[in-house]
This record gives C-alpha cells, sequence and structure tokens, in this order.
C-alpha cells in the first residue's frame, strides 16, 4: 500500500499546480493524474455532469491501484467531495482542495475574506458556508472570476489584456474591504503575484496546492501509508489529447510532461 500512487484529477489542467506541490513536498511519492479535458471547463458546467465525470475517473483513479485521491479543482470539489466520499471514502482517503484551505483560516487574525473562483464554485458558496461553520468569526465575499482559468491558459498572464481583466474583477469596493483574498482555483497561484500586486502586496493571498500538498501528507501519515521507497514515475492522462494542451502543462507543472489519452466512456460504446 505504501507505494501505490496518488490519484489526482482535474477539469483540466490547474490541478498540475496540486501536483507539482506534491511532488516537492514528497519527492518519494508518485501519481496518477487525470485531466478531463473533453470536458473543460467544469466551471461552466451542471453539478450531474460534474458528478458524472467525477465519478468515471474516480473509478479509473481506483482501477489504477491508487491509495488516495485528491480532487484538484475547486469547481468539482464544491459539487463532489461528499458525494464521492460516501460513494469510495471506505476504499481510500478522497481529499478536496476546499476544506484544507478552510481549515488553514481557523488560527488566523484575519476577519474580512474574499474568495475568487470559477462561477461553479462560486455559485455553490461552498467557501462562505465552510467558514461560517468553521471559522464563524470570519466574514466572506465571493466573486467569481470565470476569465482568469481562460487567460492564464491562453498564456495571457503577462499580457496587457491580463491587466484589464484583473482591474476589471479587483476593482469590487467589496473585495477592497478585505484583508485575505482565498485564490479559489487552481489555476490562480499562476497569477498569485499580479492579484498581491495589484492590492499593493497589503493583503495575505492564499493558494491551495501548498496547504493540499501538506493535508494530504498528514493523511498519509495518519494511516501509515508514506512511501518508503523510490517512487515510480509519475503518468498523467488526459480524456482528450492535444499537443497545445500538452505545451501549455509545462507552465504548470515547471518541467516537460507527457499525456496519455484516455477514453472514459469507452465501455459504453
Amino acid at each position: 500500500m505504501k507505494n501505490k500512487p496518488i490519484g489526482i484529477f482535474d477539469s483540466g489542467i490547474g490541478g498540475l499546480t496540486v501536483a507539482k506541490a506534491i511532488q516537492d513536498l514528497m519527492p518519494q511519492e508518485h501519481f496518477i493524474y487525470f485531466g478531463d479535458t473533453a470536458h473543460l471547463p467544469y466551471g461552466e458546467k451542471s453539478g450531474a455532469a460534474i458528478l458524472a465525470y467525477s465519478k468515471k475517473i474516480t473509478e479509473f483513479l481506483i482501477s489504477k491501484d491508487c491509495k488516495a485521491i485528491i480532487i484538484a479543482c475547486n469547481s468539482a470539489s464544491s459539487v463532489v467531495f461528499e458525494p464521492l466520499k460516501k460513494l469510495y471514502g471506505n476504499q481510500l482517503p478522497i481529499i478536496s482542495v476546499i476544506e484544507p484551505v478552510v481549515m488553514s483560516l481557523k488560527n488566523s487574525s484575519q476577519k474580512n475574506i474574499g474568495i475568487l473562483g470559477t462561477k461553479a464554485t462560486i455559485g455553490s458558496k461552498i467557501y462562505s458556508n465552510y467558514i461560517k461553520k468553521l471559522t464563524p468569526q470570519h466574514l466572506c465575499y465571493e466573486k467569481a472570476t470565470p476569465l482568469f482559468a481562460q487567460m492564464i491558459e491562453e498564456n495571457f498572464a503577462s499580457k496587457n489584456v491580463s491587466n484589464a481583466i484583473i482591474e476589471e474583477y479587483l476593482s469590487d469596493e467589496n473585495l477592497k474591504n478585505t484583508d485575505t483574498i482565498i485564490l479559489g482555483c487552481t489555476h490562480y497561484p499562476l497569477i498569485h503575484d499580479e492579484i498581491a500586486g495589484y492590492y499593493h502586496y497589503e493583503k495575505e493571498i492564499i493558494d491551495s496546492p501548498q496547504i493540499v500538498a501538506h493535508e494530504v501528507k498528514r493523511h498519509l501519515e495518519e494511516r501509515d501509508i508514506l512511501a518508503d521507497q523510490e517512487h515510480e514515475s509519475s503518468h498523467f492522462y488526459v480524456s482528450l489529447y492535444t499537443k497545445s494542451f500538452e505545451e501549455s502543462a509545462k507552465i504548470f507543472f515547471k518541467q516537460t510532461i507527457h499525456f496519455e489519452e484516455y477514453d472514459l466512456w469507452e465501455d459504453l460504446k
């Protein structure tokens, strides 16, 4: 069990920021990553569709003998975390990217929290509901910022068009009154500096990848299933392969990786 892979999935590319954080924190581990590129972005999909896709991916990762599964997508985590725990949680740990971030606020002295995310994540109110439940002393304001993910994937993050989009979203008066900003999408760490700079580095900016990586390590330690020997190579799958996606992956994973296409619905054809 200790030397089995960790399963990680996302609608596409953003979850690679979580995979990279896990690799950096626990280099002895290896993982199987699945990007559901045939159905991205999840942020624009219905809850029923996201659940259907996530169940198929989870079953694929279980078939690959994974010892834990990380939902490395805020949109998916906001919809499927509890259903997947009920369905598969007796077999292996299911970890979201949302709950660990909220838990990290428990001892924070900051009071006013801004949350940036996709339409699906913000529409679910998952962050504000968790925060009210676990840290009721905090006040929350949620802002849908769907164009952020698109501009990052198109590599516009350092161009004038990104400055206009950042200005449009972050000029919201409610966000100006916050002292902490949660980046509620695994794409957004790539524009951490731009967001921090917009606020003159006066706000705490919280990314999920490092927080989630430490949460994964905690789960593995609790179950005594941390890898104890040199790991095998990690494997990367997508539901629809394109060369451009593979090229963009370098931005998120900080190294060249190769994807294998796997049709989730092949067994139904």
